[in-house]
């Protein structure tokens, strides 16, 4: 696929959805003026024949109220199109905007930045202008914890796999993509609700034994039976009052104890109508993917259900249950049918089938909720890879890969390889050069191959591996914590994981940097060394030239590298920020600080 493509899909898309919108919105226009037009016909109607017979009036508002109610239904199925084919254009738009490198104002996801982690921070994981940011296309509360948690945690081999041939399915499938991630905007679905649901599912049922259903409607027949009577004239309206009276005593007396389900589950319908909608939409689509056919195994209920009509039948007696909000109805629904005592029994014959479920489908759509957003960043760049998993510790081959934040523009692609254990690359070069870039280019996309999602490579293979970094180093005074000691707590880490002998990769960018020379120069050759004996594998950035005399002492295990500078008569620096073999021979910080006025001589 041509770079250019995705961007003419999107606005493609995005012609035909302006156009529809405005067909519904001019269809939405003319149903409010036939509604209109109903109601004042039916009302004339009604007073040009007011002397006629009742069942003409009847008929007449029987015709009349039933049209404009059907007209009602349309316009509210017509309003929910409209919603979503706006939801439609904002994605489409979005991915725009996401391609042209403009992301920083959307979700940040700094909310997930753990305390302490191997390489979140290093790595711009989170935050303004992060990766998190750039990929997450999540609504859901739990699908944005479920990325988080990838971007975090790597997956193994057959999940890296699995995860990889789904996102292959689903990136080509942009429509259905889409429409997925646009139900999920309507009212996505939190932790709070879900977490309602389950504490209610654990709950022990009230009223649960079976004799309860023939109460109520022992309970039905004898209201509805003495409001006949009394309409036929065989019972006082005194009696009446006295039954009906009682009869209401009684079912608020239920009511007050269903009160506390009925609390826990309120104000949650809009959500569950999104997993609904998601669901039934993810039941519609044909995958052949292992990973998505498994997701769609787990959402059926043991009864074989569909998960979407399980979830319909809960949000209809949800809807039946806030009848309770309007004072009438529920004087007259529950004196007459004891209906929340009815909606509770609906519950927990609900709960008894399908207890088991609920967490599987709300766990379904977070990992579709992912895969889409990695299936969406696989379809906008479709010049990346998709990298292989190598068995054998350590592999990493990384052919013409970049920085994925970095635009194409003004990306500089590397090469660079690493084999085997007890290996250290040392990245010499000048300041600017671009050694900090290449450290973050590689770590970026081994943590992206890690969650299963394509790289910004022409080709890369890595072995599944624990990523540990040291860059990023800063003071904390919350902490007393200098930035000495704050990068020492760093390398315990990493020294701690390599005495364990975890399969570790290292990514180090000036260690030390926060002591004297001599010391800086001191400790660093101690940890290679270390690093070495303990056959771990790391890439090391330095400005520390001497280091890379421990090249004559571990030919086997050190590999040299650098970026260069260029310096023209006018000391003008020129960088081409590629990876090349051997020593840096120029360094630019005395030009730098000669700039600024530094008087060097």
């Amino acid at each position: 696929m041509n770079s250019k493509e995705p961007i003419i899909t999107y606005k493609n898309k995005i012609e035909l959805l302006e156009q529809k919108l405005s067909k519904l919105k001019t269809k939405k226009n003319r149903i409010g003026w036939l509604r209109l037009f109903i109601f004042l016909t039916t009302a004339i109607a009604v007073y040009a024949v007011i002397p006629s017979p009742l069942w003409l009036l009847c008929g007449i508002v029987f015709l009349g109220g039933g049209c404009f109610l059907f007209i009602v239904a349309k316009d509210v199925d017509l309003k929910e199109e409209i919603g979503n084919v706006e939801r439609l254009l904002l994605i489409n738009t979005d991915e725009v905007r996401l391609i042209n490198g403009d992301y920083y104002s959307r979700e940040n996801g700094l909310q997930f930045e753990p305390a302490s982690h191997a390489y979140s921070n290093d790595l711009d994981i989170f935050g303004t202008a992060s990766i998190y940011q750039y990929i997450n296309r999540c609504s859901a509360e739990q699908g944005k914890i479920l990325l988080a948690n990838h971007l975090l945690h790597p997956l193994d081999k057959e999940q890296i796999l699995e995860t990889q041939q789904a996102v292959k399915e689903l990136a080509p499938d942009i429509d259905w993509r889409q429409h997925f991630l646009s139900f999920g905007m309507r009212t996505p679905p939190t932790l709070l609700t879900e977490k309602k649901i389950i504490k209610w599912l654990n709950e022990p049922a009230d009223f649960s034994a079976s004799y309860w259903k023939y109460i109520v409607i022992a309970f039905t027949l004898f209201t509805l039976g003495s409001t006949m009577f009394f309409m036929a004239g065989f019972l006082g309206s005194a009696m009446f009052s006295a039954i009906i009276l009682c009869c209401f005593i009684i079912s608020s007396y239920f009511s007050k104890k269903i009160h506390h389900t009925y609390q826990l589950l309120t104000g949650i319908v809009s959500e569950i109508n999104t997993v609904k909608d998601q669901l039934q939409h993810l039941e519609e689509g044909h995958f052949t993917s292992n990973k998505i056919t498994s997701i769609k195994q787990n959402i059926e209920s043991h009864d074989r259900q569909k998960a979407s009509e399980a979830i319909k039948q809960l949000s209809k007696i949800l809807n039946r249950f806030d009848a309770r909000l309007n004072v009438f109805a529920f004087f007259f629904l529950n004196s007459f049918l004891l209906w929340d005592l009815r909606q509770l029994l609906a519950l927990n014959k609900w709960k008894q089938t399908h207890k088991e479920s609920v967490t599987h489908w709300f766990a379904a759509i977070s990992q579709m909720e992912v895969l889409c957003s990695l299936a969406s960043l696989a379809f906008n760049q479709p010049h990346w890879c998709f990298p292989e998993i190598a068995e054998d510790h350590f592999t990493l081959i990384g052919k013409d890969f970049g920085h994925p934040l970095i635009m194409p523009a003004k990306r500089i692609d590397n090469t660079f390889s690493s084999m085997g254990t007890a290996k250290v690359a040392l990245i010499t070069g000048s300041n600017m050069g671009g050694k900090s870039t290449f450290l973050r280019s590689i770590a970026v996309n081994a943590v992206l191959a890690m969650m299963g999602a394509p790289v910004c490579a022409a080709s890369f293979t890595i072995s599944p591996v624990k990523l540990m970094s040291s860059m990023r180093i800063a003071d904390n005074l919350a902490e007393n914590t200098s930035t000495f000691y704050a990068e020492l707590k760093k390398l315990k880490q990493i020294i701690e994981a390599v005495d364990q002998k975890e399969k570790v990769f290292i990514l180090l960018d000036e260690i030390f940097r926060g002591t004297n020379s001599l010391d800086r120069h001191t400790g660093s050759i101690a940890l290679i060394k270390q690093l070495i004996r303990q056959n771990a594998v790391a890439v090391i950035a330095t400005h520390d030239v001497e280091l890379t005399r421990l090249k004559d002492e571990y030919t086997q295990s050190i590999s040299n590298y650098h970026f260069n500078v260029q310096v023209d008569k006018n000391d003008e620096l020129f960088f081409d920020f590629k990876l090349k073999s051997g020593i840096c021979q120029s360094m630019n910080a005395t030009i730098l600080m000669r700039k600024i006025g530094i008087d060097m001589e």
